[in-house]
Formats: structure tokens, sequence, C-alpha cells
């Protein structure tokens, strides 16, 4: 198993989007269950959410890859990109 950084970045106007798809993002992301170590959306100043970070913990790049194009966000066309980064703890802890 292996730690991946998920860094997902909203279209521009996508809030409309993200929230139709939102129940459906929410449920996909439990049925990763323990693999979930940190997920949560970024925020504007004004407090609009305008992206979303993920930890998980998975077999490999390319299950890192399959979350990705499985994510409801980014079937509904919110996201304007998605980073997939490698990742090592090196403070604090991840449950």
């Amino acid at each position: 198993m292996a730690l991946f950084t998920l860094v997902c970045r909203d279209k521009p106007g996508a809030l409309d989007a993200r929230m139709a798809a939102r129940a459906d993002h929410l449920a996909f992301v439990d049925g990763y269950g323990a693999a979930v170590k940190l997920a949560g959306p970024f925020l504007s100043d004004d407090g609009g959410m305008i992206g979303s970070l993920l930890v998980l913990d998975l077999e490999d790049r390319a299950a890192a890859d399959a979350f990705v194009a499985g994510d409801p966000y980014r079937k509904a066309g919110v996201f304007a990109s998605v980073d997939v980064f490698p990742f090592k703890v090196t403070r604090g802890a991840i449950g």
C-alpha cells in the first residue's frame, strides 16, 4: 500500500455541477472505506468550494488513477484538473 494525494481544482463556475454530484461523490469516496485517510474541499477566501484534496492509501498508481476515473465529480465535469502525487508523511500522522 502507498499514499497518494489527489489535488483537484474545479472549473470556474462549477459549483452547480459540484452540488448536483455531491451525494454520489461522497458515496463513492465512502466506498473506499479505510483507504481514505483525509478528504475535503479546498475553499476560496469567501468560503466557497473550489476543489478537493484527498489522501488515499492504495495499492499503486493504477488504483489512484482508477479512483480519479470513477469519481462522480470528474464524470460530472467539475474538475479543471486533477493531479495525483505519491505522498510520504514526514510530520504528523495519518490514521
